[in-house]
């Protein structure tokens, strides 16, 4: 099975149902922080670099994911706009991770180069988020 896109009104539907859903956050930590979907582990794809400048891969994310959950385990995926979690379900294919879902949007929404929200995540969406 490849990965589903789905947005976040289903992601919360599948994690609020009786089918052992895991959402993994590939965000940093300190985005992590602000705000995150209840009962998110947060794994990230993506890491401060040497000395905390710029960002790089997380050489020990599959590694990390691989620790927390089987290959077989229903997960969604998300990050703060889409595009780190997408990566991260393209790692994850590659080890044999069966039942991905990428959630569209993230924890804020896909922006235009203005910055403005043109397709709503998690929290614009008004659903429940948590700093716990």
């Amino acid at each position: 099975m490849g990965v589903k896109r789905i947005d976040p009104d289903r992601a919360n539907e599948l994690l609020n149902s009786d089918q052992d859903y895991v959402y993994i956050d590939v965000r940093m930590p300190e985005e992590f922080s602000q705000g995150h979907v209840p009962n998110a582990r947060n794994i990230p794809v993506m890491i401060r670099g040497d000395g905390g400048v710029g960002i790089r891969m997380n050489p020990e994310f599959v590694d990390s994911v691989c620790a927390e959950v089987q290959s077989d385990c229903r997960i969604i995926l998300g990050c703060q706009k889409g595009g780190r979690s997408q990566k991260a379900a393209d790692l994850l294919t590659a080890v044999g991770f069966t039942n991905l879902h990428d959630m569209r949007g993230g924890f804020i929404g896909e922006t235009d180069v203005l910055g403005n929200v043109t397709f709503p995540g998690w929290s614009s969406r008004g659903l429940p988020t948590t700093r716990r």
